[in-house]
């Protein structure tokens, strides 16, 4: 509810605050404004290409990715679990009309430089000379942590900033500068600013609407869906215990109940211990007593009234009992309408539980890295049935929380909020350990950390951006051990990905095609020992290893991975079939060549020549 502002040229409509109106928007007057999606990129500006990472969102590899049409968003067609595509295709997000907002910490791709963090700027806020500086439609400015500079930037080259992003591989790439490490630490702080205020304002929010948990349907026991069935088995078929009637606790936590220790609930028609029997909680809905309240930064949650005991039953987890079919079909619904809460626990190899339409108070219990409940299966009367229980004791008035051990649905990892001190980050991430106590512990642990220190040191990770040109995208990866080397295809003049332990040109000579001894630290050119003189210069400026074309004290230096371009009226083709292709545009051209095949005899030796291309100017 609220005051509405209108698109003057689309059917859209966002409230009139800095919380709804997507960046980029011109606002025209209190009710009409022109929306992000008129924006059009100018024709010859870098900064207005749209630009994909290269990296899957969900699984953070590499590889063949699908690519977002609107956004820097890329993922494998594996990881989606759907068929390729034909023509375009945008992802979820962007179907759902997700646009970056004011006050909202993204990554932005500028020329050359790495995904970099920055936090999108209200116009309003900025300072004059940056506000008159040319933008059109869709473009908002975004302020660079580390750096504190302005640019103006669109959707296109943004994507959002995620808890745990300041410690991603992804986005370190290759060297990190003190510039670099600051704006990490300062996005960082910052977001978890922005997170606060936006979870405190949602809470006020809704408690002033008085707002109350979104509608299902209450349900006792589960109910089967379609095709699916709920066991029951015979009398004779359910197993008796050897419990009393007499015993102090007749199948209870503290006794040797065989049935118990195994996870099958008694029958009251079959166990000895007749009405006494403690172990029917199942059967008998003997749930802790509980109430529904929200949580600060994680929606809606479950919190005990009374004191639960380690080991007691607090309640059952149910809803509709669906097959796999069913699930993927509910799950490809949620994703194309942009429903972000799943309820789904698997029961079983064929079935599912479902406890989003239909379910008990257990579907509010959040998700914990360090959880104070568990789930448990137990047979109950031939069927499978699913418990929660305490792993500890637990206070009344705590949250009750356990660990879904899920695996991530939809467009990426989903951030996790437990805020426990072993939390991983994201749902279906592992936990890590947590840290041991005593001096020896902390010494093994000091002993670990100073290890895994030195192998990172010495293993270095795949690089984001294309070796030869410098720019993201789909890109192959050199196979050879150690190599972080990655190439777009065109740049290798390779018509398809190469198969097999593909290794990179950096690693043969540009000459002759051995193994290359000495390199260009900032493009592909690399020479053998008996060709690398002359070649090759230690920079005076910065003391790396380069060509003649990136030396920083030459006349004209290239940036690392920039290619000298020259009008076509300048250069000149040859008549010369070339076995081993050129690894950059250069004023010299040095590679190997062969006469026409159909000219050698069937034994004759390859004769190997150099060819010198000279270009004017």
């Amino acid at each position: 509810l609220g005051q509405l502002t209108r698109c003057i040229r689309c059917p859209v409509a966002y409230h009139a605050n800095d919380y709804c109106i997507p960046a980029g928007s011109v606002t025209l007057t209190d009710n009409n404004i022109v929306c992000p999606n008129h924006f059009t990129p100018r024709k010859g500006c870098r900064n207005h290409e749209h630009v994909n990472v290269s990296w899957c969102f969900v699984c953070s590899e590499g590889g063949s990715l699908l690519c977002c049409e609107s956004c820097p968003a890329a993922f494998h067609r594996e990881c989606l679990n759907i068929d390729m595509p034909e023509g375009s295709w945008y992802c979820n997000d962007c179907r759902a009309g997700k646009k970056p907002h004011y006050k909202e910490v993204v990554w932005v791709k500028v020329g050359r430089y790495r995904w970099w963090p920055a936090e999108v700027s209200n116009p309003k806020d900025i300072p004059e000379n940056i506000v008159r500086m040319r933008h059109d439609v869709g473009e908002f400015p975004v302020l660079f942590f580390g750096s504190n500079d302005y640019l103006w930037t669109y959707q296109a080259r943004v994507f959002p900033y995620m808890e745990g992003d300041a410690n991603s591989k992804e986005k370190m790439g290759k060297g990190v500068d003190s510039t670099y490490k600051k704006a990490l630490e300062e996005a960082a702080v910052r977001f978890k600013e922005l997170q606060a205020e936006k979870e405190l304002r949602q809470l006020q929010e809704d408690r002033q609407n008085h707002k109350k948990p979104p509608p299902y349907k209450h349900i006792k026991v589960n109910k089967p869906i379609g095709k699916v069935l709920i066991i029951s088995a015979d009398l004779s078929e359910i197993p008796r215990c050897n419990c009393k009637a007499t015993d102090e606790n007749p199948c209870g936590m503290d006794s040797e109940c065989i049935n118990r220790m195994l996870l099958y609930e008694c029958h009251p028609q079959v166990c000895p211990a007749g009405e006494r029997c403690q172990n029917q909680c199942f059967t008998k809905r003997q749930y802790c007593q509980v109430e529904i309240f929200r949580t600060l930064s994680r929606g809606w949650g479950l919190h005990c009234v009374h004191d639960i005991k380690k080991g007691g039953f607090v309640n059952e987890y149910v809803g509709e009992v669906i097959d796999e079919e069913e699930c993927r079909a509910r799950i490809k619904h949620a994703q194309e309408n942009n429903i972000g809460n799943f309820y789904m626990l698997t029961l079983d190899k064929d079935r599912i539980i479902d406890a989003g339409p239909k379910g008990n108070e257990a579907r509010f219990m959040n998700h914990s890295c360090q959880p104070n409940c568990e789930t448990q299966k137990w047979t109950v009367n031939g069927d499978t049935r699913v418990g929660l229980f305490a792993l500890t004791d637990i206070p009344a008035g705590t949250e009750l929380t356990f660990n879904y051990n899920l695996e991530c649905l939809g467009n990426g990892k989903t951030v996790c909020k437990c805020g426990a001190s072993n939390c991983s980050g994201f749902l279906g991430v592992r936990p890590k350990n947590n840290p041991p106590s005593d001096d020896k512990g902390r010494k093994m642990k000091r002993k670990s950390q100073m290890k895994r220190k030195s192998q990172q040191e010495v293993i270095k990770e795949r690089e984001d951006e294309c070796f030869s040109c410098g720019d993201g995208g789909q890109v192959v990866s050199c196979k050879r051990p150690g190599c972080p080397k990655v190439y777009h295809a065109d740049c290798l003049n390779l018509t398809k990905r190469p198969a097999g332990r593909w290794e990179c040109p950096w690693h043969q000579c540009d000459l002759c095609g051995q193994e290359a001894a000495s390199f260009c630290e900032m493009c592909p050119s690399s020479y053998c020992v008996e060709h690398r003189d002359g070649m090759l210069f230690i920079s005076k400026l910065d003391g790396r290893l380069s060509c003649s074309e990136h030396d920083p004290c030459g006349p004209e230096p290239l940036e690392p991975g920039e290619i000298r371009e020259y009008p076509p009226e300048l250069m000149t083709t040859y008549p010369i079939n070339f076995i081993r292709a050129a690894k950059t545009k250069s004023t010299t051209l040095n590679t190997t060549a062969v006469p026409q095949a159909s000219s050698l005899p069937d034994a004759a030796p390859h004769v190997s020549f150099n060819v010198h291309i000279h270009v004017p100017g």
